[in-house]
């Protein structure tokens, strides 16, 4: 597959290829836009399983931070980038360090932060080399770990969702199966105990599960178990694509509130949540406090302002149930209108006055 026809229909304005065969850097960057400002996004290192499916990702997930920013109020575009290779074994400081200069190489068109895969440690690193880059360490000067910030709009996000369906944001008794407990999930699992729900998790880590069942009072099932679960919120916190034309009819929910890139696997699943009546909110809507949360590093960090803006992704979430209804389309739908009429709407805007006073 091309890198052409990769992009196909999406527009993104440029792909980079960076490449380092003494670190064995291989990494591709994507910028979906700049309509709104710098391309903001992080940087995923995964064992992808080829070139293909890292381009294929780095390309959904650049067009999902163009959304993500833009529905969030946010004067960012949308980027991301992915280092190919296991983590574990090849990142180092030279690595990371010959991928910041590629960064570099594209002059704030693209500003990167952690993901899966990288630390806020690794962003101290790549600072070394450009300027170009958020989510840093309090040490300097930075947010710190934005996992903490992710679920906490997460749990906005639930509030919102809650008061749909039940009039009010309570959720003492209510049944929650978290999908993957890594950074964001225990910590949204942490969130939903100290509230009184009732939880089930599971995930690939047995550790991780172990500190769920042991810290939260967590009921583990196997993965694929999950999906058959009955609960009032199945929310789906690991890789993208949970969510497709064999897990929907499984499910047994009324509602999909998770912080999962992509949890989509076509346009649409959508349709088919729409149609079982379970109620949905859109994963870059409700995942959106992580990015909100490092954008306030560009201005001096702020936590009690960083910590407001999070919290209005509810008022988010509640705009996009306000457009599916009132245009009749499922939430994603509703979700991409809101982004889009913001890039189109503010991205269309000229640099300066013309001489008659109109834009």
């Amino acid at each position: 597959m091309g890198v052409f026809e990769a992009i196909g229909a999406d527009t993104h304005e440029e792909v980079v290829f960076g490449h380092d065969p003494a670190s064995g850097l291989k990494t591709i960057i994507a910028i979906h836009s700049t309509a709104l400002g710098p391309a903001l996004g992080g940087t995923r290192f995964f064992a992808y399983a080829d070139e293909e499916a890292a381009l294929r990702d780095v390309l959904r997930l650049s067009k999902g931070m163009s959304h993500k920013s833009a529905a969030a109020g946010l004067d960012y575009g949308g980027g991301k980038a992915v280092i190919i290779g296991d983590p574990n074994k090849i990142k180092g400081e030279r690595l990371l360090r010959a991928y910041a200069r590629v960064v570099d190489s594209l002059n704030g068109r693209y500003i990167t932060a952690e993901d899966v895969g990288t630390t806020t440690d690794d962003m101290a690193v790549i600072q070394r080399e450009t300027r170009h880059v958020v989510g840093l360490p309090v040490t300097h000067n930075g947010s710190g770990d934005p996992s903490p910030a992710t679920a906490r709009g997460v749990m906005a996000a639930i509030g919102a969702v809650a008061t749909r369906l039940w009039g009010d944001a309570e959720l003492s008794g209510k049944h929650f199966a978290v999908q993957g407990v890594g950074k964001v999930g225990s910590s949204l699992v942490e969130r939903l105990s100290k509230a009184g729900a009732t939880l089930t998790v599971t995930d690939v880590n047995d550790a991780a599960l172990d500190h769920c069942r042991r810290e939260f009072g967590a009921t583990v099932v196997a993965p694929d178990e999950i999906f058959d679960l009955a609960c009032d919120v199945f929310s789906p916190c690991a890789m993208g694509g949970a969510l497709n034309e064999r897990t929907i009819p499984r499910l047994k929910c009324q509602a999909v509130v998770g912080s999962a890139n992509n949890q989509l696997a076509t346009p649409l699943d959508a349709a088919r949540l729409r149609d079982r009546a379970i109620t949905y909110a859109p994963d870059f809507i409700v995942n959106a406090g992580g990015v909100i949360n490092i954008s306030q590093e560009t201005n001096g960090y702020d936590w009690q302002k960083a910590a407001a803006a999070v919290d209005a992704i509810a008022e988010n979430v509640k705009k996009v149930f306000e457009i599916a209804d009132r245009e009749d389309v499922d939430a994603a739908t509703a979700a991409v209108h809101l982004a889009e009429y913001r890039i189109e709407e503010v991205g269309g805007l000229k640099t300066r006055l013309s001489p008659g006073g109109d834009l």
